[in-house]
């Protein structure tokens, strides 16, 4: 943790060479996502690669930029592209960014992602907010010696994604008439997607929809004292005794298909949300 301290602080002090904005809320956009980056009101983009100790996106789909801007009338700084473990990133190399947030000035984080749905009641295209989450990735970010400066060793979870936020976020979604329903959201490391065994055991442990991210991004955030709000787009349905062979194409359509209602959320989660 100490080093990750001296990485945090070069790698503002890089972004801070580049611009003075200064962001108050923090956005990851995940997969098949990206396209509500190109909606901000952009003073300045910085590719990952350029940022000391950041890593690059490998993954379809993600840009792999740094943007900070105006969205929903909030300075916000997007990653426009995340990072995953999968891609063979340690959990401190994931969570960089959101420390560098928390150290530009974000109190929140909103992130998105794509997902697999076990709920019979949910479909591909749905959208969901996160209400808790399971981590099956098999490590954790906060692992080894603790910087009290970054926050403490034990971390309270009792309320890992903001339950004002997500009050906030089922008012927007109810005046905008945007379906939205509540998932607790299970990661796993990937890259593979499940068998239907696996997609029995999620299930029965409580999971409602199933993903490769974000859970590294949010202990992160917790620890550093930030509220978080995580929101789901259901790409494709995983119902172990109906499954069908995984088409990445596929998922991402399904993911831009549910954008222009994931916009009106986020846009509005943002005008409205107190900090």
């Amino acid at each position: 943790m100490s080093d990750m301290w001296t990485q945090i602080t070069e790698a503002t002090a890089f972004i801070r060479e580049k611009t003075d904005f200064k962001p108050e809320v923090g956005l990851i956009l995940g997969t098949g996502l990206g396209e509500l980056g190109t909606l901000i009101e952009t003073e300045c983009t910085i590719p990952y690669g350029d940022v000391p100790h950041f890593v690059e996106s490998t993954a379809t789909s993600h840009e792999g930029n740094l943007v900070f801007g105006t969205l929903g009338g909030r300075r916000i700084v997007a990653m426009v592209g995340r990072v995953h473990f999968y891609e063979g990133y340690s959990m401190q190399q994931i969570t960089l960014p959101v420390r560098v947030m928390k150290a530009l000035g974000c109190s929140a984080l909103l992130m998105s992602n794509a997902v697999g749905g076990m709920d019979p009641q949910m479909g591909p295209g749905d959208i969901t907010v996160i209400t808790d989450h399971i981590n099956l990735m098999g490590d954790n970010p906060l692992i080894g010696s603790n910087d009290d400066r970054l926050g403490p060793r034990f971390p309270d979870m009792s309320e890992p994604y903001d339950r004002g936020f997500i009050a906030t976020m089922e008012a927007v979604a109810l005046e905008a008439r945007v379906p939205l329903k509540k998932a607790v959201y299970v990661a796993v490391a990937g890259p593979n997607l499940e068998s239907g065994a696996e997609y029995r055991f999620l299930r029965a442990i409580g999971a409602d929809t199933v993903g490769m991210s974000s859970v590294p991004e949010c202990l992160a955030a917790t620890h550093g004292g930030m509220k978080v709000i995580g929101m789901s787009v259901i790409t494709d349905a995983c119902f172990p005794d109906a499954l069908k062979p995984a088409n990445v194409e596929e998922i991402i359509a399904v993911a831009n298909s549910a954008q222009p209602n994931l916009v009106a959320l986020v846009t509005g989660f943002l005008a409205k949300v107190e900090l």
